[in-house]
């Protein structure tokens, strides 16, 4: 079956088939955010609405409801990401919050001066600043593993900058910017062989690939829950068993102690020692229902969905007069960033919004990235499982009608 005309899991979605500026939507940001499916905003309703408690605390009905759905959706995420343990799935805010915590924790206690990060040309602010942040204060190097005109990681320019003082190296595993589909496994495999531990910023991969941390060998991965039909304010970090034992706390708060006196304080264990306070309650719940839809529908239907999309997409938008792609790797998910010879990006947003049509202008969080194409910025179109042929023929049309009004 086709998703292109006939997409049965749109219905799903209730966000997507509503009207814009007088037009039918054409949601193409799902890079950014992903719409939410029923299922998801339903069951958060059901806890604010008639299940509101706070979890891990109370011996009342309502509160030991709420711990068995929050705790349940760890272990659905452990089972999804091929977790060892449920311990290892550790709740925070999003991505950006996961790397700040192994940046303060792992790298900052236990990387000395001199030791090297290495980050690639591709990465999300997210994913540089935390890093450096921690670099200047313990007085580390970050280099930049470089990427080619396709928007691949150059690997044996990756194997040169291993070495001895290589101590922790991320990377993204598919960028937001570029759709590219970096080869986590064998940079995991070749980092292991020098003695460097690997964060796999996986916010975009979550939903386009199947993650399993154990065939990958990561010893951090990070996702945000948005980014996977589920909601905002809630993310996970996946960490060897062994090393986030000697991390210390990233924040202090109730929750993550065991006994607290004023003269010393001990920690809880794992996963709660990382889980400071109130925890996002309904949003943790809301992403177990997100997860649900996911097994659901299948990752494998979904990737295949994607790449019908990108392909019909790519195809469609190279068709037109002064349109250039940005980001033509062979192994790629369904990003299409995009410039027109003579147009801004911005123009091109503001403009096309009229026609219904969301997509997102701007550097994507990827200044480095856009330094390197030598652009301002970029237009993207980000494609996910309840957009169809009619969406992308709305923004074709859509950049027809842009490009007329210039000329």
């Amino acid at each position: 079956m086709s998703i292109l005309k006939e997409n049965p899991f749109r219905k799903d979605f209730p966000a997507a088939e509503q009207t814009i500026n007088g037009k039918r939507l054409a949601y193409l940001d799902s890079a950014a955010t992903t719409l939410k499916p029923k299922i998801v905003v339903d069951e958060m309703d059901q806890y604010y609405r008639l299940e509101t408690a706070n979890v891990h605390r109370g011996l009342y009905w309502l509160s030991e409801n709420a711990t068995t759905k929050f705790e349940a959706t760890r272990d659905k995420i452990a089972t999804l990401i091929n977790s060892p343990d449920r311990r290892q799935v550790i709740f925070t805010k999003g991505t950006t919050e996961s790397v700040n915590l192994v940046a303060q924790s792992y790298v900052r206690n236990f990387l000395s001066e001199g030791d090297e990060i290495l980050l690639s040309q591709m990465e999300h602010h997210s994913n540089i600043v935390p890093w450096q942040i921690v670099a200047e204060e313990k007085k580390l190097t970050i280099k930049v593993i470089p990427i080619n005109n396709e928007g691949e990681i150059i690997f044996d320019e990756y194997l040169k900058l291993l070495g001895p003082k290589v101590k922790m190296i991320s990377v993204v595993f598919v960028s937001n910017a570029l759709g590219t589909i970096n080869p986590i496994k064998e940079m995991i495999q070749a980092a292991h062989k020098v003695g460097a531990k690997f964060f796999v910023d996986a916010a975009q991969a979550i939903t386009h690939l199947k993650v399993d941390v154990q065939d990958l060998d990561a010893d951090f991965l990070a996702f945000s829950g948005h980014k996977m039909f589920g909601p905002t304010g809630v993310g996970v970090l996946y960490g060897k068993e062994e090393l986030l034992n000697q991390m210390p706390p990233y924040q202090g708060g109730g929750d993550m102690i065991d006994v607290v006196t004023f003269e010393k304080t001990t920690y809880n264990s794992l996963p709660h020692k990382f889980e400071a306070g109130t925890p996002a309650i309904a949003a943790v719940i809301g992403l177990g229902r997100a997860v649900d839809y996911i097994n659901q529908v299948g990752i494998e239907t979904i990737k295949k969905a994607e790449d019908e999309l990108l392909d019909y997409g790519t195809k469609k938008l190279s068709s037109i007069p002064g349109l250039r792609i940005y980001g033509t790797a062979k192994n790629k998910a369904s990003v299409i960033s995009f410039g027109i010879d003579g147009l801004h990006p911005h123009d091109i947003a503001t403009l096309i919004d009229k026609e219904g049509v969301a997509i997102r202008t701007g550097h994507h969080c990827a200044q480095p990235l856009m330094k390197f194409l030598c652009v301002p910025a970029t237009c993207r179109a980000s494609l996910s499982l309840y957009n169809n042929q009619a969406d992308i023929d709305q923004l074709y049309a859509g950049i027809l009608k842009v490009k007329s009004f210039f000329e």
